[in-house]
């Protein structure tokens, strides 16, 4: 997938409406791109996973995959950031270290990432963010576009 690609899903998430019910979209079983949940007010999708770790975690072979993400990272957030301005840096570990459950997507994001670049999108009533995140050391490293319409902090 390509960053034209992955900026063509961000438009579909932002477009596509809301289900009433939890629901899971997974393309072909033990492929994470392309995973995406969705649920009241909100879609979360995998835009990129590099390799998991189960058999290999040295430091080689994670910094490559750690590069590999951050620049699938970069070329999706400039393009955002050339249409929409520059993004707000949200702290996402208040979310986790609430007493209070936190709301979809954030509860899943704060497990897999401390932090999310977010475009507020009024016009739309909705927002925009990407995160990078990893579930456990063995499993993939994951970049995640998120559309929600719950406030953002």
């Amino acid at each position: 997938m390509t960053a034209e690609d992955r900026l063509v899903v961000v438009d579909g998430l932002l477009g596509r409406p809301f289900p009433e019910e939890e629901e899971q979209e997974v393309p072909v079983k033990g492929v994470w791109e392309g995973h995406r949940s969705s649920g009241p007010g909100y879609h979360l999708c995998v835009l990129k996973a590099s390799r998991d770790f189960w058999d290999d975690r040295s430091e080689d072979v994670v910094e490559a995959a750690e590069e590999e993400i951050d620049a699938a990272l970069h070329a999706v957030s400039t393009a955002l950031t050339a249409r929409w301005g520059e993004p707000e840096v949200i702290d996402l570990w208040p979310f986790l270290e609430s007493e209070n459950p936190a709301p979809e997507p954030m509860s899943e994001l704060c497990q897999l990432s401390g932090r999310m670049l977010a475009w507020r999108r009024p016009d739309a009533g909705r927002w925009v963010a990407l995160a990078v995140g990893q579930a456990d050391p063995e499993f993939p490293i994951q970049l995640l576009a998120a559309v929600g319409e719950t406030p953002l902090p």
